[in-house]
């Protein structure tokens, strides 16, 4: 025992002193780089072009300086390093902003716990440079965008008496390299005080904890306030324009250049070109898609992970603590996070094929539901039906074009220059995407010879769209000014900071005394009817566009989501002019989204699995219900027979698409009925935790009392009531 205490005390000591040293080291070798601060950043348009505007310049013919291919973090992040130094900038991509995996992260800002992990205890320079710059970075998102972004206190709960010193040290070390720069001081807790703080945490044999603060943020909403202040400031940004060829011309030295693209615009179907001097390639996992456009005979060089998040109820985790698993079963990372008045578990971390429609799989699903019931107490019951949506994110990492070796993965990002001039951005991550986006026009300006008004990045200083007057409790004026729900208030604020004044001003009469305006689209969420019509005009095209990414509900609940779709496509139809036809379409494309690429058709899978678990009693008691409803004996439940139930209840507005939603949450054969397998599988899914909540059972339920209760008033005799003469 005593040898045991010796070791992890000199390893922790040793953390301690290599991180001091290290720091102090590279600090002295690496001058951070300044901008100059008596550059003044450009003032930005006061109204936002709409899109035709933007195809219109796209179309123009006038040659851009710069045209980026990637409307994901790094995309958005160049359009707005480029615009803003005075470069005439353009933007195209082939689906949404953030469509990619920058809508589908773990929603962090951080700088790397575990990166620093091995950069000290491996002496390797090149992480410890990737965590330092991560957050500096981690900073300058944390102040540029503060309606979307926020610090969060993150809990490392440790269950092993010496791992406490340990880890203690490691996260000590991680506010050390980040400085002045830090967002807020580690602590450590006693047992008593980290289950106050996270009720939910398992708590045998826990030690104590240790609290460490990351940064957080709505990733898409970031994504597009970026690529939207870039438009602001006079960047052509398009998104569903899918790049055809790239083109390339005689640079006058016998040197074959490239010179622009052909490009489609997939909402209207034209094709044209777009002249540019340089072209960046910031297509993430579909890096080498354009890098071999540029030269066919290239070598790969992304190899895509995919990891995969699931979304759980707000009970699972504390409003204002996530979690922090530091080694999984098999040694990876998990993080358990609020997110939304939701709970975000993940990250798997699998090799996979390049899609743009990366769907989640039971296996990985199971393996977060897993992980995480060792971490929380008998209280709460880890089920699978309280999967609200499950996503897959495509990870590019990347080995470097640069060095000779490729077959090693670069541990930050690279930027690479073609002998066409093509300039490449590939790897890093979400927090560094502004640092990623300034040295990648570095890069572009001395490859291309541009000229520059401006010949340092001055994004570092830049407020994002909705960031310049935002404040804490801004969403107080929005309560008072126009009379909207204190909780929808809070909502709009911080998705759109000072923009929430323009999108309450399209919000619809309530025609109730309280709230006076905001039409929810949805009870259960805080998203108004005036979302849509902004969303349009922030470029959403299609209802996927809007349900993933200008709201967020297909991350937060698919089901919901999926309800929530007619009014969403009507608001837009309204907005884009679309026909009774193009309604359907939309409604069908954002379905087939919904079940394939958010968990919808994996979360009804795993019920059609579910063995049958009942006891004689129970089914008999089922069986019961279901032929209480099914008043016409046919063998099976019509929707007539739902709608018949509830206005029994009370209920009789209840509409047509309501009655279809509580069809199809059982209706597991998809035939239009409910059968008996059907509900006994429900209920006994319900039963052991696969399925969390049928309205259909309640229903059943609430039949069977009624029928109870009215046979009972028949059975009482007047004298027995003491009635008479």
């Amino acid at each position: 025992m005593t040898s045991r205490m010796f070791k992890f005390g000199v390893t922790a000591a040793s953390a301690c002193v290599g991180s001091v040293l290290a720091s102090y080291t590279l600090d002295r070798w690496n001058t951070p780089h300044v901008v100059n601060n008596a550059t003044v950043p450009p003032k930005r348009k006061r109204t936002l072009p709409p899109r035709a505007d933007q195809i219109k310049s796209l179309m123009s013919g006038e040659e851009f300086d710069v045209l980026i291919i990637g409307g994901g973090a790094t995309g958005a992040g160049c359009a707005l390093d480029s615009v803003t130094r005075g470069l005439k900038t353009a933007l195209v991509e082939l689906d949404d902003f953030a469509s990619g995996t920058s809508s589908r992260s773990t929603k962090l800002i951080h700088g790397g716990v575990r990166y620093l992990q091995k950069a000290i205890l491996g002496l390797d320079l090149e992480q410890y440079r990737m965590v330092k710059e991560a957050l500096a970075e981690r900073a300058t998102m944390l102040e540029s965008a503060p309606h979307l972004t926020h610090p969060l206190p993150i809990m490392l709960p440790v269950y092993t008496w010496w791992q406490v010193p340990y880890y203690w040290v490691g996260i000590k070390a991680y506010d050390l390299v980040a400085g002045d720069r830090n967002v807020k001081s580690s602590y450590y807790l006693s047992k008593k005080d980290a289950l106050e703080l996270f009720p939910m945490l398992k708590k045998d044999k826990l030690c104590g904890a240790i609290v460490y603060y990351d940064g957080q943020q709505d990733d898409a909403r970031m994504c597009l306030a970026v690529a939207l202040t870039a438009a602001r400031h006079g960047a052509t940004v398009c998104n569903h324009v899918e790049v055809k060829e790239l083109l390339k011309k005689d640079d006058g030295t016998g040197k074959q250049v490239l010179c622009g693209a052909k490009v489609k615009d997939h909402i209207s179907g034209k094709e044209f070109t777009v002249k540019a001097k340089c072209i960046v390639n910031a297509a993430g996992p579909f890096t080498d898609s354009i890098r071999k456009m540029d030269n066919p005979t290239v070598k790969s060089i992304c190899c895509p992970s995919s990891g995969v998040h699931i979304v759980l109820p707000g009970y699972y985790s504390p409003d204002q603590m996530g979690l922090l698993d530091p080694s999984t079963s098999d040694g990876r990372v998990i993080f358990f996070l609020p997110w939304q008045r939701q709970t975000i578990a993940g990250t798997t971390d699998l090799p996979c094929e390049i899609t743009h429609n990366p769907t989640p799989t039971e296996d990985e699903i199971q393996f977060i539901l897993n992980e995480i019931k060792n971490y929380l107490n008998a209280d709460v019951e880890v089920r699978r039906g309280d999967v609200l949506s499950a996503w897959s994110g495509i990870r590019p990492l990347v080995s470097d074009p640069n060095k000779d070796d490729t077959q090693s993965l670069a541990r930050n990002h690279i930027v690479h220059v073609s002998p066409s001039n093509l300039i490449t951005i590939a790897g890093g991550k979400w927090t560094t995407y502004r640092a990623m986006a300034e040295h990648t026009i570095d890069a572009a300006i001395k490859a291309c010879s541009l000229k520059p008004e401006r010949a340092e990045a001055v994004t570092a200083y830049l407020k994002i769209e909705g960031g310049q007057g935002w404040t804490p409790t801004m969403y107080i004026r929005l309560v008072q000014d126009f009379g909207l729900e204190c909780e929808v208030a809070q909502h709009l604020a911080k998705s759109y900071g000072d923009r929430a004044f323009a999108v309450s001003k399209m919000a619809s009469l309530t025609g109730k005394r309280w709230p006076i305006i905001g039409n929810r689209i949805h009870p259960e969420f805080p998203y108004i009817d005036a979302e849509i019509r902004y969303g349009v005009r922030e470029y959403a095209c299609t209802a996927v566009d809007m349900i993933a990414r200008r709201l967020r509900l297909a991350f937060l609940n698919v089901q919901a989501a999926q309800e929530a779709l007619p009014v969403i496509v009507d608001i837009m139809g309204e907005e884009l002019g679309w026909s009774k036809d193009e309604k359907e379409r939309q409604i069908k494309h954002a379905t087939e989204f919904l079940a394939n690429e958010m968990g919808h058709s994996v979360n009804r899978t795993s019920k059609e699995r579910i063995p049958i678990k009942l006891s004689k009693e129970e089914i008999q008691t089922y069986i019961k219900r279901f032929q209480l409803i099914d008043k016409d004996k046919k063998g099976y439940v019509s929707i007539n027979d739902i709608r018949r139930a509830l206005k029994s209840f009370g209920d009789g507005d209840v509409s047509g698409e309501q009655l279809h939603e509580i069809l199809r949450e059982i209706d597991t054969n998809m035939n239009g009925q409910v059968e008996l397998d059907e509900y006994l599988q429900m209920m006994s899914a319900i039963k052991t935790g696969d399925v969390a909540y049928s309205r259909f059972a309640r229903m059943a339920e609430l039949e069977e009392q009624k029928h109870e209760a009215a046979n009972l008033k028949q059975k009482i005799s007047v004298d027995r009531s003491g009635g008479g003469l």
